[in-house]
């Protein structure tokens, strides 16, 4: 079966993620990634195979400007960065001039797939001729008169013809593309192997010969359009995943003008700081901020949970949650490009992009595919017309040679795994940022765990608010709002727009892993760790390990939370443990506090009172001792160490600069995601070099025996099919054997007091 897929732009069909014609103008319409880095995302669909990936990444990565070039096979998206002081580079001039059309990129829910029909229709056409061929050569092989030979060998030719010219064309446009570029991809020895079948077959005919060989090349060209259509199959179902979510994005919204009145506007002109209209039933377009309404909506897509959720004034939704019964008046937070499902879409899309060392082998052994072929199919015709002198023998193992030793399966070998245990890890609610991440999750030994917000719940409000001055509760919820901790998150929840409010804060700062601070006209507030807050002042807050609010280091109040285990927490460590990896826990919380859970998880390796750089050079001094750490932190102070680490999980809960720098992000609350998602990358593992194995030993034994005459064009087509379904069924295997996230019953009490 051929690794390569249709060529859908080729044959002027348009895929799934194509939704108009691109031009230069249009990569104005880039996004920003930051780093001064602009990001273009085109879609090719004409590329088909490892030497496509590698001729486009190398033909963009050289243009001036360009910093990164990476395609994605399976949507055939290619993502250009590039320097955003500089000219958008001429992206699509460059493809054209390498062979490839080239168009905007956007997932449409609505088109259908006319390339999976394309190659449907061709796959019919060919199967129909070939099993009309194959029973006129039955009467042929089992001795008919020269007459009635001569009169079937003219049947099956014009039987034949139209089914390579009609079927056969998602072979030629590609070969002939590559050739008129001066470069060699695998379908060029197929359509050789295809065009001196039938023409070797031709020419028996014409004179009269007894053996001609129009059943191989019509059910040759049926046999790899079936290997094609599976192929481009398998690639449509790891892409469902995606499109499921963008079809969670409307096409727009109505927005709110000053005057009360609404205009509706497409998703692109959403911008941060209108005010949107979301009747029920309507799925949020982007990240916004309750602002007036109350409803229920279904935050499934970033929960998992299914069960509708109350939400009210100042709560906040991401992009696709779906309102279900009441209309709410919402501030957007963000626009299309940078919503929360924006993001997910993207790390799914970027999963299969990733260069592992098993594929970097396949790229290279594919590489090498085109001019040795053709060497040995030339070697072999040489060797037979030297030993045998007999011309219709030697181009016939010649065509055998070409056809067998199509890299198809070396070349699915690594990505269909890639591709399947990305999606099995989505419908578990896990969402892989880099396919790279699932290679490194694989060798991981020890598993580093934050405390606050990933082992513990977020508190959800604070036990002692019946000993505090309202006022200063309500202070200190002011303040809290400028900071992502889960303490301080809890903390904002209280403020109530009263006549409380009489300091007026000015400069508020979040200080990673410490706490918040702002200014009045008093002097300086800080919300936070107690030797933060009191500015290491000694003997008032030694005994404190709460939420301490200070002013200007004297203590005004201390906020105690009650913590309880995050679901699945003690049976995910549990697991971890009987897998024989090392867990650590490390907090920047008191050791008193950090004990407490840590006793109750079962974890012995515990680290209390640990800022940010303590986290991370703690990381470091694990992989300086030869261990590949795993972080798991939710926190804005969490975020050097999920940088640091050999690979980074946090949940969809952490705050956007942990998410963004996690490798992984899972998006229910259940810590039986971390276990989950080694059990997959375990599994891939193996199955991946299983794909290799059985890749490179085919063709080890399968071109000795085309070389030496012992496999015909019919059964080298076979055989090369079978190569792939096998590559193909294996990977397979990785959905059939993996379970579900399993999720215990723990129980879950108060495991610390502040």
């Amino acid at each position: 079966m051929s690794c390569c897929v249709s060529e859908m732009a080729q044959l002027n069909f348009e895929g799934p993620g194509v939704i108009h014609q691109a031009s230069e103008e249009a990569l104005l319409a880039s996004r920003p990634i930051g780093n001064g880095l602009r990001q273009t995302d085109l879609s090719v669909p004409g590329v088909h195979c490892a030497g496509c990936i590698r001729t486009v990444e190398n033909g963009l990565s050289a243009l001036p400007g360009v910093v990164h070039a990476r395609l994605n096979l399976s949507t055939r998206r290619v993502a250009i960065q590039w320097d955003d002081s500089r000219p958008p580079p001429p992206a699509i001039e460059r493809l054209k001039e390498l062979g490839y059309d080239a168009v905007t990129f956007s997932l449409d829910d609505g088109k259908q797939d006319h390339a999976f029909s394309a190659l449907v229709r061709a796959t019919a056409v060919a199967g129909f001729s070939a099993g009309n061929v194959m029973l006129l050569s039955v009467a042929v092989w089992s001795g008919a008169e020269p007459a009635t030979r001569e009169v079937f060998h003219w049947i099956s030719a014009a039987i034949a013809l139209p089914t390579l010219v009609y079927s056969g064309q998602v072979f030629y446009r590609s070969a002939w593309q590559a050739f008129r570029h001066r470069r060699l991809n695998m379908d060029v020895p197929i359509t050789l192997g295809i065009g001196l079948a039938y023409l070797l077959s031709l020419y028996e005919t014409v004179t009269g010969g007894t053996h001609a060989y129009f059943d191989a090349a019509v059910t040759l060209i049926f046999f790899l359009l079936v290997g094609r259509t599976l192929d481009h199959l398998m690639r449509a179902r790891a892409r469902v995943a995606v499109e499921g979510l963008a079809r969670m994005v409307p096409r727009g919204a109505s927005v709110l003008g000053d005057d009360g009145g609404q205009r509706y506007i497409p998703l692109s002109e959403i911008a941060p700081g209108m005010r949107l209209m979301i009747p029920a039933g309507a799925r949020v377009p982007v990240d916004v901020q309750v602002e007036i309404g109350s409803s229920d909506v279904d935050r499934s897509v970033v929960t998992g949970e299914s069960r509708p959720q109350p939400t009210g004034p100042g709560a906040t939704l991401q992009a696709g949650t779906l309102n279900l019964t009441g209309p709410l008046t919402v501030l957007a937070r963000s626009g299309a490009e940078t919503s929360f499902l924006s993001d997910m879409i993207r790390m799914m899309e970027q999963a299969e992009t990733g260069r592992l060392r098993y594929r970097r082998i396949a790229d290279r052994v594919s590489g090498y595919y085109a001019p040795v072929v053709h060497l040995a199919a030339l070697l072999t015709f040489a060797a037979w017309m030297w030993a045998s002198g007999d011309i219709h023998q030697a181009i016939t193992t010649a065509v055998a040679v070409l056809i067998i030793t199509c890299p198809c399966a070396l070349g699915l070998a690594v990505p269909i795994v890639q591709v399947m245990a990305a999606r099995r890890l989505f419908e578990a609610g896990i969402m892989v940022k880099d396919g790279t991440a699932l290679e490194k999750l694989e060798q991981i030994d020890t598993v580093v765990f934050d405390k606050t917000g990933t082992l513990t719940e977020p508190a959800t409000r604070p036990s002692n608010l019946a000993t505090i001055d309202p006022a200063i509760v309500q202070l200190a919820a002011r303040l809290a709002a400028g900071s992502t901790h889960p303490l301080s998150r809890a903390l904002a929840l209280l403020h109530e727009n009263n006549t409380l409010d009489t300091v007026a804060l000015e400069q508020v700062i979040e200080h990673p892993g410490l706490g918040v601070s702002a200014v009045s006209k008093a002097g300086e507030y800080r919300l936070g760790r107690a030797d933060w807050a009191l500015c290491g002042a000694t003997g008032q807050g030694q005994h404190l390990d709460g939420t301490v609010l200070s002013l200007n280091g004297k203590l005004l109040a201390a906020f105690c939370f009650d913590e309880a285990l995050r679901p699945g927490a003690a049976a995910a460590v549990r697991r971890l443990l009987d897998r024989n990896m090392v867990v650590e826990m490390v907090s920047g919380d008191t050791a008193e506090r950090a004990k407490a859970i840590g006793s109750a998880l079962g974890i012995a390796a515990i680290r209390s009172s640990t800022d940010p750089h303590g986290k991370v050079e703690r990381l470091r001094n694990l992989d300086a001792a030869g261990h590949r750490a795993l972080m798991v932190g939710d926190g804005l102070n969490d975020a050097p160490a999920l940088t640091a680490a050999h690979v980074s999980m946090a949940p969809s809960t952490a705050a956007d600069i942990g998410r963004n720098a996690a490798d992984f992000v899972f998006l229910r609350g259940d810590l039986s995601a971390v276990p989950y998602a080694l059990d997959i990358a375990a599994r891939a593992g193996r199955l991946l070099r299983q794909n290799l194995a059985l890749a490179i030993g085919y063709n080890m034994i399968a071109v000795p025996i085309a070389m030496l005459g012992y496999a015909t064009p019919l059964i080298a087509a076979v055989a090369m099919s079978t190569s792939s379904i096998l590559v193909i069924g294996n990977a397979l295997r990785l959905r059939a054997s993996a379970g579900k996230v399993e999720r215990l019953d723990v129980p879950q009490g108060a495991l610390g007091h502040g």
